[in-house]
């Protein structure tokens, strides 16, 4: 587990030029969003950027989501696939989490992410979309035989894992905006299932639904 010494305002590059300098060329950045939420999935990213010190300057304003606007999301989400060698998402239902425990869901979440890798347009090579190391927000896999590091508030320090933190945010707000459709009332497109107090009083009127995680302590 790396730490979170001289954190720095924006992500850098400074972990993957390390690791690409000892050979690693398809780096995967994994993050995930909806941990602590009351309802709906957890979600997971990985990304792949290519090996190009230049891309501190083409994603720029890419933070780890929580620092950034929704439109800013909704913005930057497209232009690191563009960027990105490759990139997938991966969800864990609510179900998963009662049954599994919100750790090892999460964990099933980025393997999925991880699984579902496609390369961005522009790529034919699909030797590419392979990674042969991970970059995560403090998670660790035992079970993928891959070379890890686990840092610290790694949305803040890794820009792959900021790529990934706005992928996996901006993958489940739209989930959570569809499930607005189905469960009217919650305002799930507002608050994204977290324990907003508009949240807590619509589940006073309303009972609990489909999608809310039984397994934590709602109101």
């Amino acid at each position: 587990m790396t730490p979170s010494s001289s954190l720095r305002p924006f992500p850098t590059l400074e972990f993957e030029k390390h690791l690409w300098k000892s050979g690693f060329t398809r780096i995967a950045g994994i993050d995930e969003a909806g941990r602590g939420a009351w309802a709906g999935p957890v979600s997971a990213a990985a990304v792949i950027l290519p090996p190009d010190p230049s891309l501190t300057h083409t994603l720029d304003r890419v933070r780890d989501s929580k620092l950034m606007t929704p439109l800013a999301r909704e913005t930057w989400a497209p232009r690191i696939k563009e960027n990105a060698l490759a990139w997938g998402v991966g969800f864990a239902s609510s179900e998963e989490i009662d049954r599994l425990g919100i750790l090892p869901a999460t964990r099933l979440a980025a393997m999925r992410a991880l699984a579902s890798l496609s390369p961005a347009s522009r790529i034919d090579n699909p030797d590419l979309i392979h990674p042969d190391c991970l970059l995560t927000d403090y998670l660790v896999f035992p079970e993928i035989e891959l070379p890890q590091t686990a840092l610290v508030k790694g949305d803040q320090r890794s820009l792959s894992v900021a790529s990934a933190s706005v992928l996996a945010k901006t993958a489940r707000d739209a989930w959570m905006r569809q499930a607005d459709l189905l469960y009217p009332g919650y305002g799930f497109a507002r608050h994204k299932g977290y324990g907003t107090q508009y949240h807590q009083e619509a589940i006073k009127r309303l009972r609990h639904c489909n999608i809310h995680r039984k397994s934590f302590s709602i109101p």
